[in-house]
């Protein structure tokens, strides 16, 4: 493929933005193709190459790009204005939406990003038990504020240090950060701090560190100890919200916790996040009560109409996407481990519903320290294979891959064919 404009533009964008991008993640070797547009499965990049997508701009778009009522809802609601700084009829309609999709949320609140909504999520749950510890778990991404942007220490249940120049060890000493699917490991930190921990955060299944579901039942024990505790437990389901089904991965499991964040599928490719839980929490929030948090931005219209309007198409068509969706999952799936084994490669293939990844490892892959085994430059081999292939996937071992209601069947044969041939080359 020739990708010479590409390489243009990331010279040139070297010398303006950080490493060339907006996002780390988006950053790959030699250097990434640049899109101009985006169609139902298909990405177009400036080159003129054609790509069948996986990345789904990191999971937002579950109806595929450019989905036509999205669009449509969003050039009516611009001729109506892009923002007001007062309250519209369509806040209260996606918020009494949500309240009735997802189990855990009586009252929500809107922000701009994921980011936002787990700040503000930990900060309600300090606030309403008037504790500060918090529990995170390796492998589990929830934003780049400083209390979660913390890596265990030497031992499973040590106090987190800073993964990033510029965060306070102070401010990352109230994070324990644990391994995920160890269940005597969390019952172990909630014993020796007991008393003093406010929330456990967790994504019921962990989206960014590859696809890592959990154990049976373990969910359900930390459900159980965070109640009998009286711990705030929050999903982060920014990625699994609307994704695993319409009540998130809290009714996919059937373990409801007291608080839960979502975004990226609620806004249908726009920048929009919530976060929500039991009443007593949220009753606490500004202005009702003394944990302030405001922004401009949130509750912006065109974001609300288009994640209104996402929502809406889902909920009408709830059956037909979710069947469709697992359909093509385990069809990838089946596929994938299938080509693995007559290629005569160790491999892993994890997937969770409409979510899957593949790791170059020989051993089952059950928290990040598993993920951290596999092979990463055979990875980024078999990704850049895919690529000239014209299927992109994130360039990253870490990251998810995102089937959409756009991938066709013939989408997933294709996808088929060209990962054999790609893994063929390892």
């Amino acid at each position: 493929m020739d990708n010479s404009r590409s390489r243009r533009l990331y010279e040139k964008a070297k010398k303006l933005i950080p490493g060339g991008v907006n996002s780390p993640v988006r950053a790959f070797k030699p250097y990434p193709f640049f899109t101009s547009h985006a169609e139902g499965s298909r990405l177009y990049s400036v080159d003129g190459n054609v790509y069948i997508d996986y990345c789904m701009a990191y999971g937002p778009l579950i109806l595929g790009h450019a989905h036509p009522k999205i669009i449509e809802a969003v050039k009516e609601q611009l001729e109506r204005g892009t923002m007001y700084g007062t309250p519209t009829e369509d806040e209260v309609k996606i918020a009494e939406l949500i309240v009735n999709l997802v189990p855990c949320i009586e009252m929500v609140r809107l922000v701009n990003t994921g980011t936002e909504a787990t700040m503000h999520a930990i900060r309600a749950a300090r606030g309403y038990t008037g504790r500060d510890k918090i529990i995170k778990f390796e492998g589990c991404y929830h934003g780049a504020h400083d209390y979660v942007l913390v890596e265990a220490g030497s031992g499973a249940t040590t106090f987190g240090s800073p993964t990033s120049l510029g965060i306070p060890r102070d401010t990352a000493r109230n994070t324990i950060v644990l391994p995920f699917n160890d269940i005597e490991s969390f019952e172990r930190a909630v014993m020796e701090n007991r008393d003093e921990i406010a929330a456990v955060i967790i994504e019921p299944v962990i989206g960014n560190a590859g696809v890592i579901p959990p154990k049976k039942g373990y969910l359900n024990e930390i459900r159980k100890i965070t109640e009998e505790e009286e711990i705030v437990l929050i999903f982060d389901e920014v990625i699994t919200g609307f994704r695993l089904d319409l009540g998130g991965a809290q009714e996919y499991y059937g373990v409801k916790p007291d608080m839960a964040t979502l975004g990226k599928i609620m806004g249908g490719g726009f920048p929009i996040a919530a976060y929500g839980g039991k009443r007593e929490i949220m009753e606490l929030i500004s202005p009702l009560g003394k944990v302030y948090q405001a922004s401009t931005f949130s509750g912006n219209p065109i974001s609300v109409k288009a994640g209104l309007t996402t929502l809406e198409v889902i909920v009408k068509n709830r059956s037909s996407i979710y069947k469709r969706l697992e359909e093509a999952g385990e069809k990838i799936e089946r596929g994938l481990k299938d080509i693995v084994e007559d290629r005569g490669l160790t491999a892993q293939v994890n997937r969770v519903a409409s979510m899957f990844q593949i790791f170059f490892t020989d051993g089952p892959v059950l928290n990040y320290r598993d993920a951290k085994k596999s092979d990463k430059e055979k990875f980024m081999k078999y990704q850049r294979r895919l690529m000239s292939e014209g299927i992109f996937i994130p360039p990253s071992q870490f990251e998810t891959c995102f089937i959409s209601t756009a991938h066709t069947d013939d989408d997933i044969e294709k996808t088929l064919d060209a990962m054999d041939r790609a893994i063929k080359g390892l």
